[in-house]
């Protein structure tokens, strides 16, 4: 399975097509992983139990909304690319890398370490988009992702002084 739907849009912004098909692909597969963490959020913000659950619930909705701006952002920069977004849970299941978990009771330091790797695994996922689109002279796509990555690296530095 590719991380492309395969369908182009009408849109040219002036890069090669094997620059955007490389890139499109990268970013379809991120944004599998977003919608599994999407999906995970919800989970732990519903499932937190504990001494942290009040913090926890709230900063979870946070991170939840967060990363459903997020999504709409990376969809719409691939159809501006000339590219489909992924756009089903059959296609998100197959090219994502994170993991799910089941509906059950989370304690505070546990949920945080599995979000802690998430969160490290999108980094390290948008720093090889950033030399891929800059690689390709996708200045825009380069750029969008420098932002996201800022956010993500927030995230980290936060959840590990969570867990300290």
């Amino acid at each position: 399975m590719t991380a492309t739907s395969g369908e182009k849009t009408k849109t040219n912004v002036g890069l090669e097509a094997a620059a955007t098909e490389a890139i499109c692909k990268s970013m379809n597969g991120y944004l599998a992983d977003l919608h599994v963490l999407y999906t995970k959020l919800h989970n732990f913000h519903w499932n937190v139990e504990g001494p942290a659950f009040y913090t926890l619930h709230e900063v979870l909705e946070g991170l939840y909304d967060a990363v459903h701006a997020e999504i709409d952002e990376v969809a719409e920069r691939v159809l501006k690319l000339g590219h489909r977004p992924l756009a089903s849970l059959a296609d998100y299941s197959k090219a994502t890398s994170l993991h799910e978990e089941p509906s059950r009771s989370y304690a505070g330091k546990e949920l945080v370490d599995i979000l802690l790797k998430d969160y490290q695994h999108l980094a390290h996922s948008l720093r090889e988009l950033i030399e891929l689109a800059g690689g390709h002279g996708d200045e825009g796509t380069a750029d969008d992702a420098v932002g996201m990555l800022k956010d993500k690296e927030k995230t980290i530095w936060m959840l590990t002084a969570y867990n300290s």
